[in-house]
């Protein structure tokens, strides 16, 4: 009797065993926390990107919980969801400069990977616990767009958020080439969306080709800016890809989907067991040339 109750407990625990029952716990997930200074496409190509890469490694939904946030291009909503993210998250990603900015104020010790910051040094969010991947704009690409495309051109317009780091920088950093190649370069510094409009009446009489450059104020309101434009007959050079769907002549720039794919990559290599402080910061740089061809075609531009 009692060798038929060992046999029977020795049956049930094969049982238990052979369907899990007393396997090990299930491991926890990944968290990864999303910071985006606000929603447009350029922004939201380089968070599928970063999705996209991880996946490409094997870190798909079943071994990872990707948490996101939009801070609606508000520089305190950000701080408050990198505040959150502190709390909630494994590794926190923010999208674009201020969101990196807000990220590396208030996380000291957690992981930071940054996607889609032009200058991470001079943005200040270089710290021991942060890496990232970088989209510097191809400032001197964009010249030589002007002088190809437009060669009747002298007089060049920027509007630029003033309070926007990476948007301040580019501006700096194209007007300075620009002039070196014989420009005159008119700039307009914005503080809130409610600026644009009127800092494009006052500049658009005056010039013959906008930059817009990579600044996400602008961005949420690109509409109005290539409705001033038109009604100038002002063609547009953009910083980024994305503004060419909305009315903008042409770019050379690079992808942020590149940007973002490349930080993922980064991330892949930190939970494989690399070491944050050993995967310095990368300035992807391919950049690529892409033409409106129905604004080409309303400004005479030949491809």
């Amino acid at each position: 009797m009692k060798m038929r109750k060992v046999m029977l407990l020795m049956a049930i625990l094969g049982i238990c065993f052979g369907t899990g029952l007393f396997a090990k716990a299930e491991e926890k997930k990944i968290v990864v926390g999303i910071i985006q200074i606000v929603e447009h496409p350029a922004l939201d190509e380089g968070r599928q990107g970063v999705i996209d890469a991880l996946k490409s490694k094997g870190y798909d939904e079943s071994k990872v919980t990707f948490l996101y946030k939009n801070a609606q291009g508000e520089f305190p909503t950000a701080t408050l969801i990198a505040q959150e993210f502190n709390e909630k998250a494994d590794i926190i990603v923010p999208i674009a400069t201020p969101s990196a900015q807000a990220a590396v104020n208030v996380i000291k010790t957690k992981p930071i990977f940054f996607s889609v910051v032009a200058y991470p040094e001079t943005a200040g969010v270089l710290q021991k616990n942060t890496t990232g991947a970088s989209d510097r704009i191809p400032v001197a690409n964009n010249v030589k767009l002007i002088q190809d495309l437009l060669p009747k051109a002298k007089r060049i317009g920027i509007v630029y958020h003033s309070g926007e780091s990476n948007s301040a920088e580019t501006m700096e950093r194209f007007a300075k080439i620009a002039r070196e190649a014989g420009y005159e370069v008119k700039a307009r510094g914005i503080t809130t969306t409610n600026d644009i409009a009127s800092a494009l009446d006052s500049l658009v009489g005056e010039i013959d080709v906008l930059y817009s450059t990579d600044d996400n104020m602008i961005a949420t309101a690109y509409p109005i800016v290539v409705d001033k434009c038109n009604a100038k007959n002002v063609p547009i050079i953009s910083a980024v890809k994305v503004f060419l769907d909305q009315g903008a002549l042409a770019t050379d720039c690079i992808a942020e989907y590149d940007v973002g794919f490349e930080t993922g990559l980064m991330i892949a290599r930190y939970l494989e067991g690399e070491k944050i402080e050993n995967i310095p910061y990368v300035a992807v740089t391919k950049s690529t040339r892409f033409i409106n061809p129905e604004v080409a075609k309303r400004y005479g531009v030949k491809n």
